[in-house]
């Protein structure tokens, strides 16, 4: 007691190291007991996964600009006013619906005329081939009846033409553009009535870099995306290449159709065009898990121990967040994804689900002694 009172800093001292030795023995006993269960004190932490089937696209990325399958710019054939127009702004018309008439009534009475001159013509000349039966008329009348009724037909004919060229017809079914005559328009054939786009099916152009040349053939499928619909994929499939190469881009460009039914694309969109190659299954590997050395890859796995093992692989293609394992692993083989900087060959390493496992027993079994 006499001690503790001259002294009381030593005793302080010497109660605070007793302290830190209790809790290092108690540290180093912890670490042993998880040697003993085979874990090793020094054991770092990592993350896994296996080694998979995955399908691996190869793609080629462009631009491509829309085109209608069938497009016109519509005029009249002939000049005159308009006297009727049959259709509105971007409605849809059918193959030889009449879009415009033009005034006709000169054609119309020239029509009646040539009309009642063939029925006239045609009397006369089944008049005289009953004349010819009762040996009352000679086969050079017949022949020059025939003529007349030939000539008249013809002149019928060719008013009927006319009259035609006075419509506006639809050469094709599609989607009309904007209306740019009313009734009383003096139309011309270089006057633009509207134009008129058959976008049932969407012509896309792109260019694709020569050195994929040999690798293009038709019937390839395309994926093109527009920004008017981002959640929307438009497939279609090549048709035609080009039978040149750009000498100053030393490009070619490639043809493809896309089907259209809904007909949400419009000629002139610019689309983003990925060209597929070939879709392949092949085993796959997280990316951040191969390791460069040199001119060489490799991965760690986990032996039986629980300590870190390098194996060289050979990596083939990559894509976002995956390569390619040709040779050095198989399917369902472990690689380590996370951690691998913090380890080396030999390694004592435990995953992550099983350290917190560990760490779960290790408070049970405290709480029990």
């Amino acid at each position: 007691m006499e001690l503790i009172k001259q002294h009381p800093l030593l005793v302080i001292l010497v109660i605070v190291v007793a302290g830190i030795a209790a809790l290092t023995a108690n540290t180093y006993i912890e670490n042993q007991n998880r040697s003993a269960r085979g874990w090793g004190g020094g054991a770092t932490i990592v993350v896994t996964e296996r080694a998979r089937m995955a399908q691996i696209v190869d793609e080629i990325e462009s631009i491509g600009t829309a085109q209608a399958n069938e497009s016109v710019l519509l005029t009249a054939k002939v000049s005159d006013t308009v006297s009727k127009v049959n259709f509105e702004d971007g409605k849809y018309a059918e193959k030889g619906d009449i879009l415009v008439e033009l005034t006709n009534s000169e054609e119309t009475a020239q029509l009646s005329e040539a009309k009642a001159t063939v029925e006239e013509a045609t009397r006369q000349f089944n008049r005289v081939q009953n004349l010819i039966r009762q040996r009352l008329a000679s086969e050079t009348q017949l022949d020059v009846e025939r003529a007349k009724m030939q000539t008249a037909q013809a002149r019928f004919e060719a008013i009927v033409a006319r009259l035609d060229d006075r419509l506006v017809r639809a050469p094709f079914s599609g989607v009309l553009g904007f209306r740019n005559v009313s009734p009383g328009t003096l139309l011309t054939p270089s006057t633009p009535v509207t134009s008129l786009d058959d976008i049932s099916i969407i012509k896309l152009d792109f260019d694709i870099p020569e050195n994929y040349l040999a690798s293009l053939k038709p019937g390839q499928e395309v994926i093109a995306i527009s920004v008017a619909y981002p959640d929307r994929r438009f497939s279609g499939i090549v048709r035609t290449i080009d039978s040149r190469v750009d000498p100053v881009t030393r490009t070619v460009k490639v043809r493809a159709h896309i089907p259209n039914d809904e007909r949400l694309l419009r000629p002139g969109m610019l689309l983003a065009v990925n060209l597929i190659l070939a879709r392949d299954q092949a085993l796959v590997i997280p990316e951040e898990s191969v390791i460069p050395i040199q001119d060489r890859q490799y991965v760690y796995t986990i032996s039986d121990g629980g300590t870190a093992e390098r194996r060289e692989i050979t990596v083939g293609r990559r894509k976002p967040g995956i390569a390619e394992i040709v040779a050095g692993l198989e399917e369902g083989d472990e690689v380590v994804t996370q951690g691998i900087i913090k380890i080396h060959p030999g390694s004592k390493v435990i995953r992550k689900g099983e350290q917190t496992a560990v760490d779960g027993q290790s408070r049970r079994a405290g709480a029990r002694g």
